[in-house]
């Protein structure tokens, strides 16, 4: 009985094998080199930490200060983007979270994202306070900058 159940197991994990070897379809697109130049993983995917913007705690500055403030965190995300990474930023609308924007950081740690949101003059200033998170997504997301440059009319 023993020996049966073994055998059992056996097949049983021999035939799951096989079955995700077969339900594998190489993607006939493939580019080793852009995924390796991208880092991707096997499914075309990486790790990035996702930044969530919100309403900080500092209310004492004058409007003046604040505008100052707000050039120096545009300036930042010119600089992020320039060096590589930051691969998305953009405003969120009216919500009742108090969130003002995101952030997606190519960095793969929290700490490495620490490191560059407090390059940022409005969360130095305490004008913005960030959430940070783990996020998984497609290693191509960088590529949309290049893209993003022919199709602006305007830049900031």
């Amino acid at each position: 009985m023993r020996n049966k159940i073994r055998f059992f197991l056996v097949m049983c994990c021999f035939v799951g094998f096989y079955a995700d070897v077969l339900g594998q379809v190489p993607n006939k697109n493939y580019d080793e080199k852009l995924a390796k130049e991208l880092h991707a993983d096997d499914y075309g995917m990486k790790t990035y930490v996702l930044a969530i913007l919100k309403t900080g705690p500092e209310k004492g500055l004058s409007k003046a200060k604040q505008d100052s403030v707000f050039l120096g965190h545009m300036a930042n995300i010119g600089k992020l983007v320039a060096d590589g990474k930051l691969v998305v930023a953009g405003p969120l609308g009216k919500n009742d979270k108090n969130y003002r924007g995101i952030f997606i950081l190519d960095v793969s740690t929290i700490p490495e994202a620490e490191q560059l949101v407090h390059t940022d003059p409005a969360v130095q200033s305490r004008l913005l306070d960030v959430e940070l998170y783990i996020w998984y997504g497609s290693a191509a997301l960088k590529e949309t900058l290049k893209i993003h440059s022919k199709i602006e009319k305007r830049s900031h």
